[in-house]
């Protein structure tokens, strides 16, 4: 009885792989980018299984680029260095000192962490952040929030380069002033700004909750950029959710195909979004033709 159910088992997984050939075919070639954040990133099994899914997404010809956040990780060394933050507005102040220790921990210890866990899943990834190749250009977001900016310029060759070398870039939100200053910017401001300057095809933004969801709280699975703007103004869609779906109205203004925010505590989400025809979350672009293969 065991050996049947395990044939069973093996069966499924086959037809699963045999089903999934389309949508691979369909994202061959295709730029993917990833903003890491919330459950995968504290969990070594969750970084262990986004990794293997990167990996994989790789194998069949995606080029995935991996954004990541890492505000629990900056408190939690704010806290342990003694260093105090002033908040203006509900916003942290970003003064020359917290600037030091977040550019530590985001390029140093978050970026690190997640270029080996790629690595040993037999990934080739490569850690930078926006100053790297000037790739993100920062203006300064609001004076009195200190060292905080929003990307004004890009500069994506760096990131082809990675592509043609069959290496998965993972980037720290952090960008470069025109005077030399270093800022630290939003993590899915960041992804948005990276994905339009490469026109990805997908930009996939992993959170801590399972997608957009209506008045009645059910997720919708696909949303039009003029239905995301109705239900903001209608209030439906508040609080967190306000930035992921601007950030996603401004990323597809700039070319990207279309944006998905789903679950990233989910086992597998973005393989079951990119390869399977349910997908997962909220899939948001400009028009709506069929989910995937269109």
């Amino acid at each position: 009885m065991k050996t049947r159910d395990m044939n069973r088992d093996w069966i499924a997984t086959a037809r699963t792989l045999s089903q999934a050939l389309p949508y691979m075919q369909r994202y061959s070639g295709a730029v993917v980018v990833i903003k890491l954040g919330g459950h995968a990133m504290g969990s070594d099994e969750g970084m262990e299984s986004f990794a293997r899914d990167v990996v994989l997404m790789q194998q069949v010809g995606v080029h995935p680029v991996v954004v990541h956040g890492g505000g629990p990780m900056i408190n939690e060394m704010l806290k342990k260095l003694g260093v105090e933050s002033e908040f203006k507005n509900g916003k942290r102040v970003t003064d020359k000192a917290t600037m030091d220790v977040v550019e530590m921990v985001l390029s140093g210890l978050v970026n690190k962490r997640i270029v080996q866990a790629i690595n040993r899943q037999g990934g080739k990834a490569v850690g930078i952040s926006g100053k790297d190749a000037n790739l993100m250009i920062c203006e300064q977001t609001d004076p009195d929030l200190g060292f905080v900016g929003t990307p004004s310029k890009m500069d994506p060759r760096v990131l082809q380069d990675f592509f043609a070398a069959n290496t998965i870039p993972v980037i720290a939100p952090l960008g470069a002033g025109r005077n030399g200053e270093t800022f630290n910017v939003n993590g899915d401001t960041a992804a948005g700004a990276i994905a339009a300057a490469v026109k990805a095809d997908r930009l996939l933004l992993l959170t801590d909750v399972s997608g957009v969801k209506n008045a009645e709280g059910e997720v919708v699975t696909d949303i039009t950029a003029d239905q995301i703007r109705e239900m903001t103004e209608a209030g439906v869609i508040s609080g967190g959710m306000i930035p992921k779906t601007e950030t996603a109205l401004e990323a597809i203004a700039g070319g990207v195909r279309a944006v998905v925010i789903l679950d990233g505590r989910a086992p597998n989400a973005c393989l079951l979004e990119l390869f399977t025809e349910h997908g997962a979350g909220s899939i948001i672009r400009s028009n709506m033709p069929r989910r995937h293969l269109g």
